[in-house]
């Protein structure tokens, strides 16, 4: 196959295609390394330099992944069974099932990125809400790693930029799962200055060794959303990591288009949104509330004092 490059395919395994007991699932694959050059031909060379690395074997590996966790109330009669983008299902006690994904490579468009797209499309009966569905009490985690940095040193370069997952996914900010440590500081930092404390394993982006859990992401609800959101992730971290002396205004405007999709065109929406992560980043960076941002940071107003003093400078009163 070395003109086509390389191809994913099921393993046999009867564990991957069959519902298991809560954390009983089969280990992930890692699917981020591939031994033919045409996967990367398409690339740039700046893009090969920041994203790819040669690994002992002479294969080239992606220095980025990512991972996705797709929670459903139920699942479609017959869809369970192996997929190529799946390391397996098992239950889960806050929706009902969770469908996991191997470890997939994060880069940026081409043919090894079209291949796992494909991954994606295959697994429609599972992903999309219109087969297995979901409700609001399912989330859809995100976990991102780069090669040589720990989920702190991730989660520290990412906050810089994470106003704007905070904004897309704000209504999940209240909820008990994810909403630990809004603001994003280092597990050094003082739990009365994480804003809602640690929150322990539920915090709103966790580290796990080398990995970064986004826990405040919403459901997945079809392959499209899936797709949107590999690109956004992409570009935070390559924004973060590779960029890292930019603005957020900058960000913002290098995953306009991304966003724009993601709302379906609407770029009234899409400055609204903006907007709100904008009042998120400065939420991040000071950890106080203000007044974009407090409904969902902070709607039973336990900290309205400095709320309160901000507003009165505002005003100039």
């Amino acid at each position: 196959m070395a003109h086509t490059g390389i191809k994913y395919e099921i393993t046999g395994n009867p564990y991957r295609g069959s519902v298991q007991n809560y954390h009983a699932k089969p280990q992930p694959l890692k699917l981020n390394k591939t031994p033919h050059r045409v996967d990367v031909a398409g690339l740039k060379q700046v893009q090969r330099d920041s994203v790819l690395f040669t690994n002992y074997d002479g294969e080239q590996e992606t220095k980025f992944t990512i991972g996705f966790e797709v929670e459903k109330n139920a699942l479609h009669r017959g869809a369970v069974k192996e997929y190529e983008l799946f390391c397996g299902f098992e239950r889960d006690s806050s929706c009902g099932y969770e469908a996991v994904t191997h470890i997939l490579p994060l880069l940026p468009a081409g043919l090894w990125r079209t291949k796992v797209y494909d991954m994606m499309h295959k697994a429609t009966k599972i992903i999309d809400d219109r087969y297995s569905p979901s409700s609001q009490n399912c989330g859809g985690h995100v976990t991102i790693a780069v090669r040589g940095m720990d989920g702190e040193e991730i989660k520290s370069h990412v906050r810089k930029y994470s106003g704007l997952i905070l904004a897309m996914f704000k209504n999940r900010l209240t909820n008990g799962y994810c909403n630990g440590n809004l603001n994003m500081l280092d597990r050094d930092a003082n739990s009365s200055e994480m804003f809602n404390g640690s929150g322990g394993r539920y915090q709103l982006a966790l580290a796990k060794g080398d990995l970064l859990e986004f826990r405040v992401v919403s459901r997945f609800q079809s392959v499209k959303q899936m797709m949107r959101r590999y690109e956004l992730f992409y570009e935070l971290l390559d924004y973060s990591i590779n960029r890292n002396t930019g603005t957020f205004k900058g960000f913002l405007n290098k995953v306009k288009p991304i966003v724009l999709s993601m709302y379906d065109g609407n770029a009234d929406k899409v400055a609204e949104v903006f907007k709100i992560a904008e009042g998120m980043q400065k939420f991040i960076n000071t950890g106080k509330v203000n007044k974009v941002v407090r409904q969902w940071v902070d709607p039973n107003g336990y900290r309205t004092s400095w709320y309160d003093a901000e507003l009165r400078r505002e005003l100039g009163l």
